[in-house]
């Protein structure tokens, strides 16, 4: 393809950089990448990479716009409360960038329909809020060879990967081989968050996804980004691929996508995940 006058002007700050060029921004109006969750992560997520002229964005959400979503759920305005969020997404980012091509995937994602969604996009990322879809998500990308960016957020806190599997390296159950029991881990609606702090998770993912597609850089594959916002620092962890993985190990015992439900447990307090 060929960027228009029009086009290389919107995208002149991309293709001043030499490691973008019109080269790469052809890349990223090729690119089909699929956004699971238009809340805290995937306002920020879908917002930048559709500015960034990312050709196809898909989105999913089930919920519906809730007033205590909007101190960081920046894609959701007032006037969308009781909208889905997915029809709220969607609306503010066609009026962003008429460029892209923004597929909204309504209704809940599960183990029955996840492969078929992700299977037409080059990568996956995860702006989910709860730990059996952060699983199902890793699960399905793993058996479609898909790359998955992984964000997570706690309170003051946040953390960063990507998982690719398929080409050799770790995946979220080398990291986390199994679900933490009910309440060891509290929901945002039980803990707290700091908005800001979702905003600069969901960025990060969108800057490791731009990244992936331009193949610039050293990507946080194999690394766990931990952000603390109170103390304002970043450390990074190595993540070793896991032989003893039950989905991607030497004698692994997944071998489908199954739903994944959490133990209950009556612990609390708990590591982020």
């Amino acid at each position: 393809m060929r960027l228009t006058e029009e086009q290389i002007y919107r995208y002149s700050r991309h293709i001043l950089l030499p490691e973008v060029g019109g080269a790469g921004q052809e890349k990223l109006l090729k690119s089909r990448v699929f956004c699971l969750g238009m809340g805290g992560l995937g306002s920020p997520i879908a917002l930048y990479l559709t500015a960034a002229g990312v050709g196809t964005l898909g989105i999913a959400d089930s919920d519906n716009v809730d007033i205590s979503n909007l101190h960081r759920q920046v894609l959701h305005y007032t006037e969308d409360i009781g909208k889905p969020k997915t029809e709220s997404a969607g609306e503010k980012l066609e009026k962003l960038n008429p460029d892209v091509s923004i597929i909204l995937h309504e209704g809940h994602v599960t183990k029955d329909n996840i492969r078929e969604i992700i299977r037409d996009y080059d990568i996956v990322v995860d702006g989910s809020d709860n730990f059996p879809t952060r699983y199902l998500a890793n699960d399905a990308c793993y058996f479609e060879k898909k790359t998955l960016v992984s964000g997570a957020i706690f309170q003051f806190e946040g953390q960063v990967a990507v998982f690719k599997p398929h080409a050799g390296g770790a995946c979220y159950r080398c990291l986390y081989p199994e679900l933490p029991p009910k309440g060891m881990v509290p929901s945002c609606q039980e803990a707290g968050i700091l908005g800001a702090a979702a905003g600069t998770i969901g960025t990060m993912q969108a800057l490791e996804t731009l990244k992936q597609i331009l193949g610039i850089g050293e990507p946080l594959t194999d690394r766990l980004l931990v952000f603390n916002a109170l103390n304002m620092t970043f450390n990074s962890v190595g993540i070793k691929k896991d032989p003893q993985c039950r989905l991607c190990g030497e004698s692994p015992s997944i071998h489908s996508v199954e739903e994944v439900f959490q133990p209950d447990c009556e612990i609390e307090g708990s590591p982020l995940y």
